[in-house]
């Protein structure tokens, strides 16, 4: 069964710093534009990074341009995401996507359950 498993996440206070990873038992994970996007309570979910297929080409929203980094590693089938200088607008549900049309694509092929990232102030 093809699925993303996330870790990582946590609370912290603001200008902490978070990784979150995402393990992939996905059989194509190596041809599939990963993503991490974010839904915080009462809004719309939110994209936050890609990385394209070669972990060369990545795309950031500007809410996180700077201090989030997005990172894959196509042997392990991971996807990461550092979050540092975190801010209390950044606390939100957090998922991994696989196999997303295009760098600002708002869907995906696959979905992780999501993990919690928690910034108080």
């Amino acid at each position: 069964q093809e699925q993303l498993v996330e870790s990582g996440g946590g609370s912290v206070q603001a200008g902490g710093s978070l990784r979150l990873s995402c393990a992939a038992s996905v059989r194509t994970f190596s041809v599939l534009r990963m993503g991490w996007f974010r839904q915080a309570p009462g809004k719309g979910r939110e994209l936050v990074a890609t990385v394209n297929v070669s972990g060369f080409s990545t795309y950031y929203a500007d809410s996180v341009k700077g201090r989030f980094t997005i990172s894959r590693d196509n042997a392990k089938k991971t996807v990461s995401l550092q979050m540092n200088s975190l801010k209390p607008e950044d606390t939100a549900v957090y998922y991994c996507a696989a196999g997303l049309r295009s760098p600002v694509a708002a869907t995906a092929d696959y979905w992780g359950q999501g993990t919690q990232v928690t910034v108080s102030s």
